[in-house]
């Protein structure tokens, strides 16, 4: 214990010494881990790829299929467009990872495109990039788990009508393992993750060597194409279209951004290392499916996915290599709702203490993670699932818009911050709440950078919101604006709040209390009364005894016993004509209430039965509880209520 005296205040520092209990909860998620072990948590790179970068390499699962889901229209003529839009779409994944890259640096404790809008764009851009955000981890999980149900049942069909159940089941199985906390969730996700892209990148490769060995086949059996257009003639408005679709493969770029804080020291160089080597991953599998697919001529269908459907081709059939695949597929696609499980609870918390979300959501549980983001989370992309059935055709559409709606406003706040750090003189440095301004030579290449790559995303956006609109991109276009409308609500009134309970305008010390008047409910004279007068006694001796009259057999019996085991403390009896007992108790204090006198403090001691048996509890009243909600808006009113354990004897009694 440290004693330190700080203005002739002593001040006491004790550290409590506790083993927590084993319970069947902490069975389930681990033994509760302090809040020294938070840097044993941290993680490496490897690891890092594992739980920061599965859903955006997941996304070269599907990502082929949706750009092939819109070019399908013009029959065999669309293989020709596919490879060259592949090729624009990782341009713009190489923007938009330069720039992200930035930002890790310039912004060490997380928060991405949040941060990076209220420090640069001010507080209405940054709640638009939070709610955005926000709703993309809660479609990521929705979109990546019925994507993996939908891998299960293109093997196994008999399963498509339990496909909701299977995904919501799916969906709590990796809440399980979040709550265990970021490094062990992180080792537990790591052999899947590297298990799908060793397996994706043996696929592309022998199909690859197959096809410049002339042996790579057309694909067999196709199944029936899902048409989402009437068949049309090649368009500019079309191709754009197929491009929308197909930058859904950029979605989880941010989440490395996000989650700096969860790598270990050098984190900034460990995230920009791991954020490059994602990109480098994705970018290239994603033309090496493209590429496949095209040539075996593969088609967007509802019954089999396009891996399912190249995986067959390259290994001639459904053989033990096919299984693989798809088994890998299937696991990545699942896992991928694991990036937003490690960044929503992580950018709620930090909205959370900024004041736009509940407070609660700041917390971190039993082991060092935001619990309450992550079950939160959980349960949103559950209902989803739900309302959509589990199909990605009918969540695609809400999908990806809130993201480059982040990847825009991220990166004009970057080519501002990069404006701003121009206009510093050398050795000049400006503290802002989330980082460090300094002059940097060549900040006007990287502008530009910045500017060219918030318009292209914003063009991507507008135009993703346009083809997307009619399919169900307007519940997007909805919830993003309400979401910026609750925040702006949540806000206000934690300012009010704050308000109210500063002490800047309070002026001296508060004025002592000079009296406090004592009403003691009593329905009848036992132990428990007994032990709330004992207790009213160490406040005061203005005590009163009140007593709510419904049966006068059983007031005069009262009466009589408060005589002899009241100790002179007056008792009042009301009269209930109508047998209630709220009302007439509420009135008289209403009466006490207004005959007041200055700096008066009324506390109504109310007696409770307590039990260690916890289902008897709900035999007795809580009278308590319903006095507080009656009363929580008088001043100067304070209800106590005073446990007597009825089955263990007077060892805890006052």
């Amino acid at each position: 214990m440290n004693i330190e005296d700080q203005n002739g205040t002593t001040v006491l520092h004790r550290t409590n010494v506790e083993q927590p209990r084993r319970t069947l909860w902490t069975i389930l998620i681990g033994r509760p881990l302090a809040t020294a072990d938070a840097p044993h948590e941290t993680i490496g790179k490897l690891i890092g790829l594992a739980v920061f970068a599965s859903d955006a390499l997941s996304s070269t699962a599907y990502a082929t299929q949706e750009i092939l889901a819109i070019l399908i229209v013009l029959g065999t003529a669309a293989y020709g467009y596919l490879f060259p839009i592949s090729l624009v779409i990782v341009g713009l994944l190489a923007v938009v990872t330069f720039s992200y890259e930035q930002t890790i640096h310039a912004y060490p404790n997380g928060g991405g495109s949040y941060i990076v809008s209220r420090d640069n764009l001010g507080e209405f851009p940054a709640k638009v990039a939070a709610s955005a955000i926000l709703t993309d981890y809660i479609l990521t999980v929705a979109v990546s788990i019925s994507s993996g149900v939908a891998q299960v049942v293109s093997a196994y069909s008999q399963l498509f009508d339990y496909r909701v159940y299977i995904a919501v089941a799916l969906v709590f199985l990796i809440m399980m393992i979040n709550l265990r906390g970021v490094r062990e969730s992180g080792v537990i996700f790591a052999i899947p993750t590297y298990f799908f892209v060793a397996m994706m990148f043996v696929t592309v490769i022998i199909g690859i060597v197959r096809y410049a060995s002339g042996s790579l086949g057309m694909l067999a059996e196709p199944p029936e194409a899902t048409m989402l257009l009437g068949p049309q003639a090649v368009s500019l408005f079309l191709l754009m279209r197929a491009f929308s679709n197909g930058t859904t493969a950029l979605t989880g770029i941010e989440a490395i951004a996000d989650g700096i804080p969860s790598f270990r020291e050098p984190r900034t160089r460990n995230a920009g290392v791991t954020l490059i080597l994602m990109s480098s991953i994705l970018a290239t599998l994603l033309l090496g499916i493209t590429f496949l697919a095209g040539h075996i001529h593969a088609v967007p269908s509802e019954v089999e996915t396009v891996i399912s459907q190249l995986a067959r081709t390259v290994y001639d059939g459904r053989g033990l290599l096919y299984l693989l695949a798809i088994s890998a597929t299937t696991v990545i696609l699942v896992m991928a709702a694991n990036t937003s499980f490690a960044d929503f609870p992580r950018l709620s918390a930090i909205t959370a203490a900024d004041g736009l979300l509940p407070r609660q959501l700041n917390y971190r549980g039993s082991r060092l993670v935001f619990s309450r983001g992550i079950a939160v989370l959980a349960l949103l992309a559950s209902l989803l699932i739900i309302v959509f059935q589990a199909s990605v055709t009918r969540l695609i559409p809400l999908y990806a818009i809130g993201v480059f709606i982040s990847f825009t406003l991220s990166q004009t706040g970057m080519a501002r911050r990069w404006w701003k750090i121009g206009h510093l003189k050398e050795g000049q440095e400006i503290k802002e709440r989330g980082s460090v301004l300094r002059y940097q030579e060549g900040w006007k290449s990287k502008m530009v950078v910045n500017g060219l790559g918030g318009l292209l995303t914003l063009f991507v956006m507008v135009l993703f919101a346009v083809t997307k609109f009619a399919d169900g991109a307007w519940v997007v276009i909805i919830i993003i604006p309400s979401l910026v409308v609750v925040f702006s609500i949540i806000q206000g009134h934690y300012k009010r709040l704050a308000n109210t309970l500063s002490l800047d305008q309070y002026g001296g010390a508060p004025p002592r209390i000079h009296r406090n008047r004592v009403l003691l409910p009593i329905g009848g004279v036992h132990r428990g009364t007994l032990a709330a007068l004992r207790y009213a006694r160490t406040l005061t001796d203005d005590i009163t005894a009140v007593h709510i009259s419904v049966n006068p057999d059983e007031t005069e019996r009262l009466r009589k016993k408060w005589e002899q085991w009241g100790d002179g403390v007056r008792l009042v009896i009301v009269e209930s004509s109508y047998r209630r007992f709220m009302e007439p108790l509420l009135d008289y204090i209403d009466e006490i209430y207004e005959r007041r006198q200055p700096n008066e403090v009324i506390t109504i001691i109310v007696p409770q039965f307590i039990s260690h048996k916890r289902w008897t509890n709900f035999l007795h009243t809580n009278t308590a509880a319903a006095l507080r909600q009656a009363l929580m808006f008088y001043n100067n009113v304070v209800v106590t209520n005073v446990p007597y354990l009825v089955d263990r004897g007077e060892k805890r009694t006052v």
